[in-house]
């Protein structure tokens, strides 16, 4: 499904919202919500705003029930899924599966059985399976990523990087963000794998530091992973050597962005808020008739010090 397209069907979605005697039928429709639990920031992010979807939803709309299930592993989720079918009716479902390989065939179940599906970030590993699927722009994140950094060291540099877990995702971030700076004379010293977590990536960081004796600057490409790089520059105290950039849309970080920290002069969003992108185009689905199949790709936005109060959620955990 073309952006445009799907811009239009948001806007079809702020209708019906508006007017929740838009809704097509008066028969309870039942959706589940698969989730992972809030084992880290940006997923602690997506439990918040899918709770926030739901709650908003289930108000406007007497006709509109939700079944929301949290899962530590894919095990669990598994589970949940099975119990959703079996013995919750579902009509639709949202899941945003733990891990891709595990959760393919239980979802082809729940699609095998007439029910509306949409999946969120992680991917299915066979294709087709979902009607809808929604997820941030992994080779625009790394892009705008690359092309912030070569416009903040237009003369070139020194800069270190370290990368996720290594995942599909993972390779389009750096792949991208590698094009977007090749010519510019930024040379990257050392690459290594944090795993989107604040301890690796604070240990990470101190063998960077050690290392070499000039950087100018890091791409941490992660929230959580910038928070223990800036740790461990902090600790060395050479935070007046160089800049950081992360990446998700952590409010502790948009806010350091939006207050012109110079060590945080940005931030390249990949929100936890697109679960909610989601639920809502699902049940636009059931609430308007609207034709909701395709896929829905989110603009990985560069947050800077002028924006960044369009995306600071003062009460969301991440």
């Amino acid at each position: 499904m073309k952006k445009r397209a799907m811009s239009l069907v948001g806007a079809a979605l702020a209708a019906a919202i508006a007017l929740p005697g838009a809704a097509l039928s008066q028969e309870t429709t039942i959706i589940g919500v698969s989730i992972p639990a809030a084992t880290h920031g940006w997923t602690g992010g997506v439990n918040f705003h899918a709770q926030e979807a739901i709650d908003r939803l289930e108000q406007e709309y007497e006709n509109l029930d939700f079944v929301l299930a949290t899962a530590g592993d894919a095990g669990k989720q598994v589970s949940d899924l099975e119990d959703m079918l079996a013995t919750r009716n579902i009509d639709a479902l949202v899941v945003l599966p733990f891990e891709s390989d595990p959760l393919t065939g239980p979802v082809k179940r729940v699609k095998d059985a007439g029910k509306f599906v949409t999946v969120v970030d992680r991917g299915l590993a066979q294709e087709g399976i979902e009607d809808l699927y929604v997820a941030g722009d992994n080779p625009g994140f790394g892009r705008n990523a690359g092309e912030f950094f070569k416009e903040k060291m237009p003369d070139g540099g020194k800069i270190v990087v370290l990368r996720g877990i290594p995942t599909v995702i993972d390779n389009q971030r750096v792949e991208a963000f590698q094009t977007a700076i090749e010519g510019s004379g930024i040379e990257i010293l050392g690459m290594e794998h944090g795993n989107w977590n604040r301890d690796d990536a604070f240990e990470v960081m101190q063998d960077f530091l050690s290392r070499f004796p000039e950087i100018n600057a890091v791409w941490a490409s992660d929230d959580d992973m910038a928070l223990g790089v800036i740790e461990a520059i902090r600790q060395a105290n050479r935070q007046d050597e160089m800049w950081v950039l992360g990446g998700a849309g952590m409010k502790q970080m948009i806010e350091r962005v939006g207050d012109n920290d110079t060590m945080v002069p940005a931030d390249v969003l990949y929100p936890p808020s697109m679960i909610a992108t989601a639920i809502e185009l699902t049940a636009l689905k059931y609430v308007s008739g609207a034709a909701i199949e395709g896929r829905y790709i989110l603009n990985s936005t560069l947050v800077t010090p002028e924006n960044a109060s369009q995306y600071y959620y003062p009460d969301s955990p991440f």
